[in-house]
């Protein structure tokens, strides 16, 4: 059921959206000359897939977890994107492609090798990663390896119709700064 809501929801948010991903692009193209980030990232049962998501960050920086980037290589538009969560959008077709749920541990970076073992002993790449979820809306990010995989398990496990809704509706309402940036 909760993949009919993936599909249902993301293709809706991108035949609604595509004025504002349009114009998201645009100023993208304005700010960082390539609007589109596309990374490797980690799915289920530990398959490589490509995130897309818009650019925030400057092109040229390091392909690392946020938490370990200078916080001086977010653009200000990219600032924006990131306190709004829009960045996130172009992920509506990861979903709609099976890569991922709109609910479910954020995929990481295959470099993440304290995150992935941790997240194999727990069991959480037998899911679909997701867009948000509740270490998001908890304020957990990657930096914190055992305690993500720790969270993202537990949620897992209690996963329902009504806690998908619950995480949906709290990301949107803007719980959650998404991921720390370095000071």
């Amino acid at each position: 059921m909760i993949r009919f809501f993936d599909l249902f929801f993301s293709a809706l948010g991108l035949l609604l959206g595509w004025p504002a991903l349009l114009l998201i692009a645009l100023i993208g193209m304005w700010d960082t000359g390539s609007p589109i980030f596309r990374q490797q990232r980690v799915g289920r049962f530990q398959k490589p897939f490509i995130l897309l998501k818009f650019r925030t960050m400057r092109p040229g920086t390091a392909s690392v977890a946020t938490h370990l980037v200078s916080n001086s290589a977010v653009t200000p538009f990219g600032r924006f994107l990131r306190r709004t969560k829009l960045d996130e959008l172009p992920q509506l077709w990861n979903v709609l492609k099976g890569e991922m749920s709109l609910v479910g541990p954020r995929p990481c970076l295959f470099n993440q090798h304290e995150l992935i073992e941790a997240r194999v002993r727990k069991g959480v790449f037998n899911a679909r990663p997701g867009i948000t979820g509740l270490a998001q809306i908890s304020e957990i990010d990657m930096s914190t390896p055992e305690l993500l995989a720790r969270v993202d398990a537990r949620m897992l496990q209690s996963l329902n119709l009504r806690a998908y809704f619950r995480y949906i509706l709290l990301t949107v309402s803007g719980k959650g700064t998404g991921d720390r940036l370095r000071l």
